[in-house]
């Protein structure tokens, strides 16, 4: 950065991770979204799709979409792999949209301007969302409702200012290929930004401890958080006695880097799995049901159609599917401190998945899907539920919910678990224990950490007494 060194950009975060200094309180914040919630209009209710107007079943193309073409459109995908075959409805959306945060100083501390926003499956309304959540259809117009707020500062950003610009994937389990353009821009002098009654300034310590508020920070938010790349700003470990100083600060492992690259590029090379998109309503295994379209046996979603009503958007009603899930996922991140060189890691798995944009990505240590609780767990699962009857071990609890744009009122389990590198004498395939350096580098490589993993690193509060 030629505005902005790297040390300026550490010192930065680092106080807004832990100051005090902030225009708002949490409360104060936490009152603000009730105050706007009590405000608001909203009606949403499920409808068939013969009433969702402006959306239909394309018998040529074998998708539903709606009548422009625009916005997105649901498809059948069929996976094969080894005589075996996967079938559901798949979201399309190859179009790339803005999740992007301005942040500045204010009284001397970074303070990120974040949006309370509203999102049709959102499970209780309003949640802090990025400065902007766009589509491109969205800010192109497409749609036909007015520019949103803010696009200008991303779109005509210095490279100097820029301290995120990532393209990352969405959830690969709903969408094929789904990507988003993940931004933080720095703004030098916040006063030229203009403050609209739908946004509030908080420091990132802020958003973090926001985060331990069930469904108040929305999914967007957390995988723009993810992408700050702490491991690039600093190689010298702020404070040496502490194993997540050290995991974050501290150079990367190459040797651990290698050998998950090379685990990745060998199941890329060598996975003879197919994936083919197909007309939706030839899914052998789903029907129509009481207005959803739905899986015949145990699946974690079905698509519902939805008439919705909300005052303050850039359109105000309109008709859309949603795919709801049945039931929660849970998604969990284990640690571990005692390896003997006082460097935390974070045990991950190499996840395929259905949609993923090249079939493979660095999950999370746990990643089950709502509806497939029967499924048969490996023996890092075992494990992992064994610790959560001990609840000392447990550093983050909470639900979060998913996109609210795509997804109805879909709420997850997410787990920050501390355990001893004695609970696991070994590892199945595709695991592998990390520094938090190493997954913040694998990050800066677009479409290489998948959702649910970047989702739980920006739990992690990156500060010097957070042992």
């Amino acid at each position: 950065m030629n505005k902005l060194g790297k040390q300026d950009v550490l010192n930065m975060l680092l106080e807004s991770e832990c100051v005090t200094n902030s225009i708002y309180s949490v409360d104060d914040i936490l009152q603000w979204i009730i105050k706007r919630n009590n405000e608001l209009v909203v009606n949403i209710k499920k409808i068939p799709l013969s009433d969702c107007s402006g959306w239909k079943y394309d018998e040529t193309e074998g998708v539903i979409r709606n009548k422009a073409g625009t916005f997105f459109s649901i498809s059948g995908l069929i996976q094969k792999n080894n005589g075996k075959s996967v079938e559901q409805p798949i979201l399309l959306q190859q179009e790339i949209g803005y999740l992007g945060i301005l942040c500045s100083k204010i009284n001397g501390v970074l303070h990120f301007l974040m949006q309370a926003k509203i999102e049709p499956g959102n499970i209780n309304c309003i949640q802090l969302s990025p400065t902007i959540q766009a589509t491109k259809s969205n800010f192109t117009r497409k749609h036909g409702g007015k520019e949103p707020a803010y696009l200008q500062w991303f779109v005509s950003a210095e490279a100097s200012n820029v301290i995120v610009d990532q393209i990352q994937s969405e959830q690969s389990s709903r969408f094929l290929g789904k990507r988003n353009r993940n931004t933080i821009i720095y703004v030098e002098d916040y006063t030229t930004i203009e403050t609209l009654p739908s946004h509030r300034w908080m420091t990132l310590g802020q958003i973090r401890k926001l985060m331990r508020v069930d469904n108040i920070v929305n999914m967007d938010s957390r995988t723009v958080i993810s992408c700050i790349p702490y491991s690039t700003l600093s190689q010298t470990s702020p404070n040496p006695h502490c194993p997540l100083f050290n995991s974050v600060f501290k150079e990367s492992n190459y040797s651990d880097f290698r050998k998950l690259t090379r685990k990745i590029n060998d199941y890329k090379m060598f996975d003879d799995s197919t994936v083919r998109t197909v007309p939706l309503f030839s899914l052998s295994n789903w029907e129509f049901k009481d207005n959803a379209f739905a899986c015949k046996t145990e699946y974690p979603f079905k698509v519902i159609f939805c008439d919705i009503e909300i005052e303050g958007r850039e359109v105000r009603h309109w008709h859309q599917p949603l795919f709801e899930a049945i039931g929660e996922a849970t998604f969990a991140l284990v640690y571990c401190d005692d390896f003997g060189d006082n460097i935390r890691r974070f045990l991950c798995k190499v996840t395929p998945e259905i949609g993923a944009f090249d079939k493979i990505e660095l999950g999370p240590t746990i990643q089950i899907e709502a509806g497939t609780e029967s499924t048969k767990h490996d023996s890092i699962a075992e494990i992992f539920f064994s610790l959560l009857e001990n609840k000392n071990n447990i550093e983050f609890d909470h639900h979060l919910s998913e996109e609210g744009g795509r997804f109805y009122h879909e709420q997850n389990r997410n787990l920050l678990v501390k355990a001893s590198i004695k609970n696991f004498p070994s590892l199945p395939d595709g695991y592998i224990w990390l520094d938090y350096a190493t997954i913040n580098n694998l990050i800066q490589i677009n479409n290489q950490v998948n959702i649910q993993l970047r989702n739980l690193l920006s739990l992690i509060e990156v500060k010097s007494d957070k042992i």
